[in-house]
């Protein structure tokens, strides 16, 4: 244990004469939220949508087969048909749907009669980007049921959307937190850990390593370690800063404070083995340089962070099943704005855990202690 506190010691002493690095894994991330938080838009396609018809008439048909047009045109949804009105529901709350659609038993019948007949959308409004889409197209095709019959009545009497948000307000700039820390996280492991060992090795530093009694363990272990106090300290950091940044409620940012310290140290951890893993062998920092933005694109796009995982083609989401950044993305999001607790993202975490521990093992495994 003091061989492994000696390398832990050694490294962090070496951020002390570094400010500059530090400086910018706090201010990279921060300078990204505010530019892409006012810049980023894009089309969503095969949003999951729970359709709940309880009215087999023919207006009610004909909204349901609009949204089957809209499926196989723009391909904006991916229209569920389903009976139970609960199940529906609780799809969206869990968030296997982005939204719920109930049709009522008496739907047609006040379109007929002008009757202001209206229907429930749930919402998963964490999303704020599906969310809005939905919410349009739906509300379009209403309209639209509303100019195709004459009134009998009143003249204003075109189908209501009440739209019902499961959570408080998120906009898109609040959205974008979740990936502003996880980033800030990934940066700080391309600062750490395995980049200190690269560079060591390109200085001829690391031969000091060979005449030690340190285990492959030690090394790895104790580099690892550092790492993830500095990381962990700087994704905090830029955690606090962004909620104040972005207004998001401080009793919403803070009140699930230690699970997002959980969620920050494990994938602190997870990407730390990974990065040991990648470049564990690696002799020169110019190839870091390289594989840095690779990782950061294969990782950070993918990971539902800017756009939803659901809009992603078939095989981008499966890459996004096995994506560690996917998993912490997911649950900050459902700490933050989803009011959940430890318990609705113990999925995520459980991943997070085995994804480090298998990665952990390739880095003590692979690591070369010899010239």
């Amino acid at each position: 244990m003091t061989r492994l506190f000696a390398v832990i010691e050694r490294d962090l002493k070496k951020f002390k004469r570094n400010p500059v690095v530090l400086g910018m894994s706090i201010l990279m991330p921060i300078i990204y939220l505010v530019i892409l938080g006012n810049s980023f838009q894009g089309k969503l396609t095969d949003l999951p949508l729970a359709v709940v018809s309880q009215d087999g008439g023919p207006y009610a048909k004909r909204l349901v087969e609009y949204l089957m047009a809209v499926q196989a045109g723009p391909k904006t949804f991916l229209v569920l048909p389903m009976t139970d009105q609960k199940k529906a529901v609780d799809g969206v709350r869990t968030g296997k749907y982005k939204a719920a659609l109930i049709i009522p038993p008496d739907f047609s019948k006040r379109v007929v009669v002008n009757g202001r007949p209206d229907v429930g959308l749930f919402l998963d409004n964490t999303d704020s980007i599906s969310a809005d889409t939905i919410r349009n197209l739906i509300d379009a095709a209403l309209s639209s049921l509303g100019s195709e019959y004459v009134p009998v009545r009143e003249p204003d009497g075109t189908p209501l959307l009440r739209d019902i948000n499961l959570y408080g307000k998120v906009d898109y700039y609040q959205s974008l937190v979740p990936g502003v820390v996880i980033m800030a996280i990934f940066l700080g492991t391309l600062t750490t850990g395995a980049f200190n060992l690269v560079m060591d090795r390109f200085l001829g530093i690391e031969e000091s390593y060979l005449l030690t009694p340190l285990s492959k363990g030690n090394i790895v272990g104790g580099l690892i370690i550092s790492g993830l106090f500095i990381t962990t300290i700087n994704a905090l950091f830029i955690f606090v800063a962004s909620v104040l940044i972005t207004g998001i409620p401080l009793s919403r940012g803070f009140g699930n404070f230690l699970p997002v310290f959980l969620v920050v140290v494990l994938t602190t951890l997870c990407l730390l083995s990974l990065m040991f893993a990648i470049m564990g062998r690696i002799s020169h920092p110019r190839i870091v340089g390289v594989l840095s933005g690779f990782l950061n694109v294969i990782l950070f796009f993918p990971s539902g962070a800017v756009y939803p995982v659901a809009s992603f083609p078939g095989w981008l989401k499966s890459f996004a099943r096995v994506n560690p950044e996917a998993y912490a993305v997911d649950a900050m999001k459902s700490l933050l704005f989803k009011n959940v607790g430890l318990g609705n993202i113990m999925g995520d975490l459980l991943f997070l855990s085995l994804f480090t521990a298998a990665m952990m093992g390739l880095a003590i495994a692979t690591f070369k202690r010899t010239l």
